[in-house]
């Protein structure tokens, strides 16, 4: 499976954090998927760690209304995802 980086396509971080946040927002409303609270934090995560201060602020909304096991799932896949990408 082809593997996109944003960064050799010339995508520039800010362009990057939205598109992190757009998922964040695909998962937290079901946008063409069902709803994922953890992957939707997740992806706020990124996207604030790439500078997207809308998606540090849905995260810590989103953070109020989820368990502390669920956050910490969202925060070990967003890791992760840091990691490979």
């Amino acid at each position: 499976m082809a593997r996109f980086d944003m960064l050799e396509a010339g995508i520039g971080s800010t362009a990057q954090a939205e598109i992190l946040f757009e998922l964040g927002m695909m998962y937290a409303t079901g946008r063409d998927c069902d709803v994922d609270l953890v992957a939707a934090h997740k992806w706020f995560n990124i996207a604030a760690i790439k500078g997207s201060d809308r998606a540090a602020g849905l995260r810590a909304e989103l953070a109020a209304t989820m368990s502390k096991h669920d956050i910490a799932r969202a925060l070990r896949a967003a890791r992760e995802w840091m990691t490979v990408h």
